[in-house]
C-alpha cells in the first residue's frame, strides 16, 4: 500500500500538507507564549498590514495573524479529528449492527437513519450547539452526531456484501456467534472503507466547526480558525480592506481541507483497484 501510494503525486502532497500544518500545531507552544496571543498584554500595532516584523499582518489588538493562524490550526484539527472519530465508532457501529441484523433491529436503525439524513445538517448542528453551550466539546458532539449517517449507510451495504460470502456461511456452520461474526469477519473487510470515508469526513467536519464557530458557537476565549474570521469580520476588516486578516485562516482551512480530500482519495483509489481501471 505504501509503494503504491508513493505513486501517486497528488497524494503525496495532500499528505504533505497535512504533515507541515501537523508539525505546526504540535510545535506552536514551543514559540508562541501566552504574551504574544492575550489582547492585554500584546503591544504590536492595531490592523497594520504585512510587514517584516510581522510577515501577514496584525488583529485589531496588535497580534500577529501568523502566530494566530499556527496557533488556530491545533483546536481546529483537534475538533475536526476527535468529531470524525466519534463520527466513525457512532456510524460504524450503527451500519455494522443493521447490516448484520436484517430483521426488526435492522430496520428500525435505518429509518433512524434516515431521518438523520432528512433533516437539514447545518441548522441541527446549529441548534444542537446552541442547546449544549458554546464551547469545543459542544461543536464536537454537533458535528458527530449530524455527520454519522454517510458512514453508517456506507457499513451497512459493505457488510451486506460481506455477509453474502462463502466463509461467513462456513464460520456460522463452525458454531460462530453473532458477535465474532462481525467483528472477526466482517469488521476487518470493512476497514477499508472506513478509513478512506474517515479522511473524507475530516475534511468536512473542520469546514462544519469553521462554519459555527463562525456563527458564535465557539469558545469566544479561544483561537480557531473559525473564530478569526468571525472577529475579522464582524470587527471591520472588510470594510477597511484589510485581506491580510481574513486571507490567512480561509487559505488553511482550504489547504488541510484540500490535503484531507486528496489523501483520502489516492487511498481509496488503492484500496479500490476498479476505480484505478475506471480511471
Amino acid at each position: 500500500m505504501i509503494r503504491a501510494f508513493t505513486k501517486r503525486p497528488a497524494g503525496l502532497a495532500g499528505l504533505g500538507v497535512l504533515l507541515a500544518f501537523a508539525v505546526l500545531a504540535l510545535a506552536a507552544p514551543l514559540f508562541i507564549g501566552p504574551d504574544q496571543l492575550d489582547v492585554v498584554r500584546v503591544d504590536g500595532p492595531r490592523l497594520a498590514p504585512p510587514s517584516a516584523g510581522y510577515p501577514l499582518g496584525t488583529d485589531l489588538a496588535g497580534r500577529s495573524i501568523l502566530l494566530l493562524s499556527i496557533w488556530g490550526a491545533r483546536e481546529s484539527l483537534a475538533i475536526g479529528l476527535i468529531s470524525t472519530l466519534l463520527t466513525v465508532l457512532l456510524g460504524t457501529a450503527v451500519g455494522l449492527i443493521a447490516g448484520h441484523y436484517q430483521g426488526r433491529l435492522g430496520r428500525t436503525l435505518m429509518h433512524v437513519t434516515d431521518w438523520f439524513i432528512a433533516l437539514p445538517s447545518l441548522p441541527l448542528a446549529i441548534s444542537l450547539s446552541a442547546v449544549l453551550g458554546q464551547g469545543a466539546a459542544s461543536i464536537t458532539i454537533a458535528i458527530a452526531i449530524t455527520s454519522w449517517t454517510a458512514t453508517a449507510r456506507l457499513v451497512r451495504a459493505q457488510t451486506l456484501a460481506v455477509e453474502a460470502r462463502p466463509f461467513i456461511e462456513r464460520a456460522r456452520a463452525l458454531g460462530a456467534g453473532n458477535r465474532q461474526i462481525m467483528i472477526r469477519h466482517v469488521l476487518p473487510n470493512v476497514m477499508p472503507l472506513i478509513l478512506v470515508s474517515s479522511t473524507l469526513t475530516v475534511a468536512s467536519a473542520i469546514l462544519s466547526e469553521a462554519t459555527l464557530t463562525f456563527l458564535g458557537l465557539g469558545d469566544p476565549t479561544s483561537v480557531t480558525w473559525g473564530s478569526m474570521l468571525q472577529t475579522a469580520f464582524f470587527g471591520g476588516a472588510v470594510t477597511a480592506g484589510a485581506w491580510w486578516y481574513l486571507m490567512p485562516p480561509g487559505v488553511a482551512i482550504l489547504l488541510v481541507v484540500l490535503g484531507f480530500t486528496l489523501t483520502g482519495r489516492a487511498v481509496e483509489h488503492i484500496l479500490n483497484p476498479r476505480m484505478v481501471n475506471h480511471a
